[in-house]
């Protein structure tokens, strides 16, 4: 497990001054500190928590593979692309996995990379002679992030070491430990420890960083992965009585450039293009079609566009087109989408900008960030968990807030199709019949209807196969029936990279 080796010489990071309060996060390695000349001052300390979020990130040297994991192994997405091109995906998309794909190795070390960050930081900070509220909050983030990862891990992978203090070579065999077991005592243990010392905002450089409704947040998605309903209905209901976050009034505002770290984001990823090293997000030219410089791969199935709801009068959610690139449709740069652009007719628009903002020079560079959670995903957790406990009558409300702001994106949106303008209000027209609320509190039905409202709401943002799996194998059998290969019990978890079964001879 070459990833889990202590560094003895770590984390010269390259401070981008000039940025100022752009981006703490755009951090590269550039050098060496010997191990006895480090983790001395407060700042050092600062840099090396800014080094444990970088495996987080989408840059063209990361190799964070979440989407192949979240969107391409479900049934919202084939690897698309051209054939022969990222052929392992395209093994992931088919389930026909072995432990030698290259994305298996990829997840693994990206994630293990970061867990070694984090555990550095909590065995070398607390001795440094520093500002202890400070203090306390950089070991907080560590705490949160190396659940973050840990909780990535189970869900890919399932059973996995568990090491939660830097390690050297000759302490690297390690059997697994179940998930259920870092479920409780390493994701949970860590968030309850973080809540107390992270504040519920930043301002300036620091915005981006972990915050305490995050650690909250995280902790009722390990709950509801847990079917923990109980606590996952009264932690996430911590965070929407918080008051500190919001849906935003125009649902593609959550995607633009020009609204990060907005009043939705409960944790945000961060990219700042045209830095030396790159620090930008290569999924806008991943997801891209190959007219616009990308390379086409993430492409959303018809099964995932036949989800969305339509009006009598054929006027569909308006989230479809806010998501998917379709045939004759507005895309970026003015042109008009062909379904000759993917071999499913389809691309993504999320995760992507247009020329005015990132030129083609710096397709695979781009500003945009990847929010990981945001306020419509706690409101369905919160949801989904008060259905679960017999609450049906109040899991309703957050439901239609979801729906609401997505019907009302034909207010402020006049490049919707069938946008009609009020006179009366000179706002716009909301299409008869567009996503109504729902009232039905059977709790069958809602449980239908809250999995069909996180497909539409949170499509391509990497979350739909574990929302499969963990909706069970009824569901996930029927979810997959496109996937002939697909078998519950034996693809609910992915197999452990070959290379750390020829390294750790301990795993079982």
């Amino acid at each position: 497990m070459k990833k889990l080796l202590i560094y003895t010489a770590l984390f010269s990071i390259l401070i981008l001054g000039a940025l100022g309060c752009k981006k703490f996060l755009t951090t590269e390695v550039v050098g060496d500190y010997p191990d006895t000349e480090f983790y001395k001052t407060e700042q050092q300390a600062i840099l090396a928590i800014n080094a444990a979020y970088q495996p987080l990130n989408f840059t063209s040297t990361s190799q964070n593979r979440l989407w192949v994991f979240g969107d391409v192994a479900s049934d919202d997405a084939e690897k698309g692309g051209d054939p022969g091109d990222q052929a392992d995906i395209d093994l992931i998309d088919q389930f026909n996995v072995s432990p030698i794909n290259g994305n298996l190795a990829n997840e693994w070390g990206t994630l293990y990379e970061g867990i070694t960050r984090c555990n550095i930081v909590l065995a070398r900070v607390p001795p440094i002679p520093m500002d202890e509220t400070m203090k306390a909050g950089i070991l907080a983030q560590a705490r949160f992030l190396r659940a973050w990862y840990y909780f990535t891990l189970v869900n890919i992978f399932g059973d996995v070491p568990v090491i939660l203090e830097p390690k050297n070579a000759d302490q690297l065999q390690i059997p697994q430990t179940s998930a259920s077991v870092i479920f409780e005592s390493v994701i949970e243990a860590d968030l309850k420890l973080a809540m107390g010392d992270l504040p519920p905002s930043y301002t300036g450089a620091d915005i981006g960083r972990v915050t305490s409704g995050a650690a909250t947040a995280l902790l009722a998605k390990a709950y509801l992965f847990q079917s923990k309903w109980d606590s996952a209905a009264s932690t996430a209901g911590t965070v929407v009585s918080s008051g500190q976050y919001g849906l935003m009034s125009l649902y593609s505002q959550d995607f633009s450039a020009d609204f990060k770290n907005n009043k939705e984001s409960v944790f945000e990823v961060q990219h700042l293009s045209n830095q030396v090293p790159a620090t930008g997000n290569s999924l806008n030219q991943w997801f891209a079609p190959r007219i616009d410089g990308g390379y086409g791969f993430n492409a959303p199935t018809q099964s995932f566009v036949d989800e969305f709801e339509i009006t009598a009068s054929g006027v569909y959610d308006p989230r479809l087109d806010y998501t998917v690139g379709r045939d004759s449709a507005r895309w970026f740069n003015g042109e008009i989408f062909s379904k000759t652009w993917s071999p499913t007719g389809y691309l993504t628009r999320k995760h992507q900008q247009p020329f005015s903002e990132i030129p083609i020079s710096l397709k695979g560079d781009a500003d945009i960030n990847y929010t990981a959670i945001r306020y419509a995903d706690v409101l369905l957790w919160y949801a989904e968990a008060l259905n679960e406990v017999g609450r049906g009558s109040d899991a309703i409300a957050p439901v239609n807030l979801v729906r609401k702001r997505a019907r009302e994106s034909y207010l402020y949106d006049d490049s919707l199709v069938q946008f009609q303008i009020d006179t009366a209000t000179h706002l716009g027209k909301i299409p008869t019949g567009l996503l109504p609320d729902i009232f039905y509190t059977d709790q069958a039905t809602l449980r239908g209807q809250i999995q069909h409202e996180r497909r539409v709401e949170l499509g391509f943002e990497f979350h739909r196969y574990f929302d499969i799996i963990r909706w069970g194998e009824a569901y996930a059998t029927k979810a997959m029936s496109g996937s002939p290969n697909f078998n519950y019990n034996t693809d609910k978890y992915f197999p452990i990279p070959q290379g750390e079964r020829d390294t750790n001879k301990a795993l079982h």
